[in-house]
């Protein structure tokens, strides 16, 4: 464990600088960055670099935070983007969905691979609030004044076809 921790720090070592090496050697490398990087993009990078360190100390359960951290870091991104900062009335309902997402990567990555589905079934949950809060709050005008209702409909039809299809 510790020769991987080694490896690790003395590849971020090594990242940090080659990189400021090519921005000495780049200037306009990083006046583009400096114009279009963002505060929210640390977050993002941020959940990227926890992935990269879980694959890179065998735990892929580090996905699952790193896509949180991420997913927080583009809703903020959009958000900083667009100055729509009353749209976290809804988008606070993506985040069940960062979770299942990290999931389905965790378990491709080498957890346990049974989980898939659940992350899966977290993403679709997690889409379906958000499309409802999102039309009843007005951030999308989705099947016109009906919208949510149908969401919530088609939402709950799905989850007790997958609670009575379930294996127990």
């Amino acid at each position: 464990m510790r020769n991987r921790s080694q490896l690790i720090v003395g590849l971020l070592l090594i990242l940090a600088g080659a990189w400021l090496i090519t921005t000495r050697q780049v200037p306009d490398l990083q006046n583009w960055l400096d114009k279009n990087f963002e505060w929210p993009m640390y977050m993002i990078a941020g959940g990227a670099a926890l992935l990269l360190i879980g694959l890179f100390t065998g735990n892929p359960g580090t996905a699952v935070p790193a896509a949180v951290i991420a997913g927080i870091g583009g809703i903020l991104y959009y958000q900083n983007q667009s100055n729509d900062w009353d749209s976290w009335a809804y988008m606070w309902a993506l985040i069940p969905g960062f979770v299942g997402v990290g999931t389905v990567l965790a378990s491709i990555l080498g957890d346990e691979k049974s989980k898939f589905m659940n992350g899966v079934h977290q993403v679709i949950v997690s889409a379906g609030l958000f499309l409802v809060f999102s039309s009843f709050f007005g951030g999308i005008k989705l099947l016109g004044s009906y919208g949510p209702a149908a969401i919530l409909i088609v939402l709950g039809i799905y989850i007790i076809a997958r609670g009575s299809l379930r294996k127990e």
